[in-house]
């Protein structure tokens, strides 16, 4: 089988790190209008309390995954355009970045005893936190996981939607639980 020419490794990185930026984008909107929209039936499992290791949520890193890998195998093995394979190595790892800060860092589905300090971390688990207090399809803020509005301006949203969807603490009276979201919205 005849392999393409080579391609300039600079390009390669250009075109590797423009996936993983273009990653984010795509990102969004897969979660806010797939996820959010015609594919709740599988993320609604993730805005629910986890029962054991795997959740219904799971299967899209496996969907997501799938582009990434046959553009890696077309390009170094099948003889396609060799910016494929950058392209799938950026998404790649634009899926371990988001797996490391969204299901170690956020969810804790490792342990580790990583604490934020730098006002990016906070701030972007923060964003991700105040996406999960709703636990329905409709009212939810904040659908990045590398770039995220202020706290702030969540919280404001959240308090302008009469929270919504917004999870009560199990166990909690209507009265306690609602105390408890007008903490979640205040905290810093």
């Amino acid at each position: 089988m005849r392999y393409g020419a080579p391609m300039n490794w600079a390009f390669g990185i250009l075109l590797f790190l423009g996936t993983v930026i273009f990653m984010e984008g795509f990102a969004y909107a897969a979660h806010r209008w797939i996820m959010h929209g015609p594919g709740w039936f599988l993320h609604e499992s993730h805005h629910r309390p986890r029962t054991g290791n795997w959740e219904l949520n799971d299967l899209y890193a496996a969907i997501f995954a799938v582009p990434s890998f046959v553009m890696i195998l077309g390009g170094v093995q099948l003889g396609w355009w060799p910016g494929f394979t950058w392209i799938g190595a950026g998404i790649a790892a634009y899926g371990a970045i988001y797996f490391g800060f969204h299901d170690i860092i956020v969810h804790k589905r490792l342990p580790t005893r990583y604490l934020p300090k730098s006002d990016y971390m906070k701030r972007i688990i923060q964003a991700h936190r105040l996406h999960h207090v709703v636990e329905t399809k409709e009212g939810t803020v904040s659908f990045g996981f590398l770039v995220a509005p202020r706290p702030e301006d969540l919280k404001a949203e959240l308090k302008k939607r009469a929270r919504a969807g917004v999870r009560r603490p199990a166990g909690a009276s209507e009265r306690v639980g609602t105390e408890r979201q007008d903490a979640l919205l205040t905290e810093k």
